[in-house]
């Protein structure tokens, strides 16, 4: 999908997720490309605040998006 109908799609997935889902997991826009996904993933994880839906087009070479979600990273 494109970066428009990614963001309608996440924010549908949003809206209807548990509150415990979004405690847990991660919901973002990445890259529908394994490898940009993989990059976007690990730099996103390094610092989650400092990323935007925005942020996934600088790894995007072709404007094509999906929306994942992951567990979150727990530090004990």
């Amino acid at each position: 999908m494109n970066f428009k109908e990614a963001k309608i799609h996440k924010k549908d997935a949003l809206k209807n997720a548990d509150e415990s889902v979004l405690k847990l997991f991660h919901i973002i826009i990445t890259p529908s490309n394994t490898d940009e996904s993989a990059k976007f993933i690990k730099d996103f994880l390094k610092n989650p605040e400092s990323f935007n839906d925005e942020s996934c087009k600088d790894y995007c070479s072709d404007d094509n998006y999906e929306v994942v979600s992951f567990n979150k990273e727990t530090v004990d």
